[in-house]
């Protein structure tokens, strides 16, 4: 098993990224199972440089070498079609049906670049599983309860009630084979609980996963509820879903950080005594430890890390890269969308097609 690691994506390429290669590949971290290999596709001197600092041996690792970067603030599309050279657009083309059989073919890829580039390029190069009508970020957010799947994360902002449909498939697929939870409750976003309440997006996605055979539907969830375990998946439209990672991990940065304050100022000795608990207490929602994303429904294993990951969540990253794999995946949601679309009420999912 190979997985391609884009080095120069991500605000704090390509140091950060391969200080995490660097520790995947230390055999304590456990991140790579025997006969995985890693890819590192970007600036060979630097790539070179870095292993050379880390007293990293070259031969420990695959190297691609680009010219070319593709800058977080680019807009996507275009800088796919530009930039051929780009680790982004390479790391995808060694993923890609084309390139199988070949010595530089890989079967995972990780990248913390520009997130709509790629799911541009991934779209692109591996293309989509069959059926899937748009590929959704899976995030998995720690909850009071649980972990929380919510997808999408950011590939799809103006969804169909289809592709919002699939991703509750996908990701409750994905929560039963890779969380391990035998079954998992499934609620859309919407601004109220209420049966009348949401667009007629969100009215379409609620009677079309209703109508889904052996899915635990639980409705609709509120985001004030999202953290206290009323659901394992939620589904709701990449920029919804956006907004509330990201809001989600400065709260939980800035709330730890007030509360650390707090009882700093008021007893420096009580602070001391409860420091151990208050870190293992972050450390449950540590976004770091989790690492990155699956893109849910490309015809390949493509992870997509937060844009300001650091080592940490490199080396997490690459470890769910190969556990994926090693799940087989991507055969989970293509066997679970052909089983639904095939017993899902016709009229309904024709009144879906008609929105």
């Amino acid at each position: 098993m190979r997985l391609a690691v884009d080095v120069m994506g991500g605000d704090h390429a390509p140091d950060a990224i391969l200080a995490g290669c660097f520790r995947a590949l230390d055999p304590e971290s456990g991140a790579i199972p025997e006969g995985g290999r890693l890819v590192l596709v970007g600036d060979k001197a630097a790539i070179l440089d870095v292993a050379q600092e880390h007293g990293v041996d070259p031969s420990s690792f695959d190297l691609v070498a680009t010219t070319e970067v593709i800058e977080m603030g680019e807009s996507p599309a275009k800088a796919v079609r530009s930039k051929a050279d780009s680790s982004i657009v390479r790391s995808a083309q060694l993923g890609s049906s084309k390139s199988k059989g070949t010595p530089e073919h890989v079967d995972a890829i990780l990248s913390a670049g520009n997130t709509g580039a790629c799911v541009s390029a991934a779209i692109m190069h591996l293309k989509r599983l069959p059926r899937v009508h748009r590929p959704g970020i899976a995030v998995t957010i720690p909850g009071f309860g649980g972990p929380i799947i919510l997808c999408d994360a950011g590939a799809n902002p103006e969804p169909q009630p289809t592709h919002l449909w699939q991703y509750g498939v996908m990701a409750e697929a994905y929560a039963r084979t890779v969380l391990h939870i035998d079954k998992p409750r499934v609620a859309l976003m919407n601004i109220g609980a209420e049966e009348g309440k949401g667009t007629d997006l969100i009215q379409k996605t609620r009677d079309l996963i209703a109508a889904t055979p052996g899915i635990n539907f639980t409705g609709f969830i509120e985001g004030r509820d999202f953290f206290d375990g009323a659901a394992d998946v939620v589904v709701t439209d990449g920029f919804v879903g956006n907004t509330v990672l990201k809001m989600a991990e400065g709260l939980a940065r800035s709330l730890f950080s007030a509360i650390a304050q707090a009882i700093f100022a008021e007893d420096p000795e009580l602070a001391l005594k409860i420091e151990p608990a208050i870190k293992a207490l972050y450390s449950k929602s540590d976004y770091e430890e989790l690492g990155g994303a699956p893109l849910l429904g490309v015809n390949g294993t493509y992870i997509i890390a937060h844009g300001s990951s650091k080592a940490k969540t490199i080396c997490a990253s690459i470890r769910n890269g190969f556990e994926y794999l090693r799940l087989g995946l991507n055969d989970v949601l293509m066997q679970r969308i052909v089983e639904v679309e095939a017993n899902i009420d016709a009229d309904v999912m024709r009144e879906s097609i008609k929105a």
